[in-house]
């Protein structure tokens, strides 16, 4: 296919149709007066490989915000793992297909600040000296945002309509928080989830060692990280803990099984959706 041609999209599947977002305030939100805000969601290679359900929980989310959301049947990866590896010829090839795909809906989403980052704040890099795609990275790149930012800081969201029993502590992912300023947000939306109780960690914004291609290239260092960060959220006394970024929930869930804890691990969506119904992130499935 011409990655220049706008791509065809299909409609973002919601098998857990649920009650609507009660509370909505944000009267700078262009609203369009021929519908709902179309939505491209960018589903993230760990999401689709590892816990679809989150890429569930987020059409969720968004369609109970009133908006049409929409996946592109050639989204692939962002491009991250060839960026952070010095290979910018392979990341702009990526970057032309994602930006091709994307760039026709109002808003482009993804349940992740890394990939979010890596759209709305290195894509127009790779074509500085491109100025026909340094305009479309850019364009584009206003118009993504992880997905509880999106919620909040976009739509208006105050308050969901989901339950969950228990007490959580947050980590929050390096990207989110340090590209895309991302950290009252989704305690935010989480402080109006019945049943639930916030316990924060110590140094809940210090990074949990995942970092991509670091803890391959860093194993040891990776692990120390990784210790300290799940002795934190043993700490805190959380019965779960929650982040937006599936990397690092995959890099601390991997810790804490190895440690014996019986800590449980979600994404942050699973929560806001009131979808948590599932086993958490490497704990066993019964039966």
């Amino acid at each position: 296919r011409d990655p220049g041609a706008p791509q065809p999209a299909r409609r973002g599947p919601c098998p857990h149709p649920g009650r609507r977002i009660i509370r909505m305030s944000n009267p700078e939100t262009p609203q369009d007066p021929r519908g709902p805000i179309r939505v491209g969601l960018f589903v993230t290679c760990l999401v689709d490989l590892f816990r679809p359900q989150v890429g569930f929980a987020t059409v969720k989310l968004l369609e109970d915000a009133g908006c049409t959301v929409e996946v592109p049947d050639v989204q692939t990866c962002c491009g991250q793992p060839a960026y952070n590896s010095g290979d910018r010829a392979s990341t702009a090839a990526i970057a032309r297909q994602v930006i091709a795909a994307f760039e026709t809906f109002d808003y482009v989403v993804a349940p992740s600040g890394s990939c979010a980052g890596m759209i709305s704040r290195h894509y127009t890099d790779l074509f500085a000296r491109d100025p026909e795609w340094h305009g479309r990275a850019e364009a584009l790149a206003a118009r993504t945002f992880e997905l509880v930012s999106f919620l909040v800081d976009v739509l208006g969201v105050e308050t969901v309509d989901a339950r969950f029993e228990g007490s959580v502590t947050y980590h929050d992912s390096c990207s989110g928080l340090r590209e895309l300023a991302i950290k009252a947000q989704p305690r935010k939306l989480l402080a109006s989830v019945g049943g639930l109780s916030l316990a924060e960690m110590e140094h809940a914004e210090v990074c949990c060692g995942f970092g991509g291609t670091f803890c391959v290239k860093y194993p040891d260092i990776s692990n120390e990280m990784a210790s300290r960060k799940c002795t934190a959220i043993g700490a805190s006394g959380g019965q779960t803990v929650l982040a937006g970024d599936l990397g690092c929930l995959m890099n601390i869930a991997g810790k804490l099984s190895r440690d014996g804890s019986p800590v449980a691990v979600r994404h942050v969506a699973e929560v806001l959706a009131g979808m948590a119904d599932e086993p958490a992130i490497a704990a066993a499935r019964k039966g």
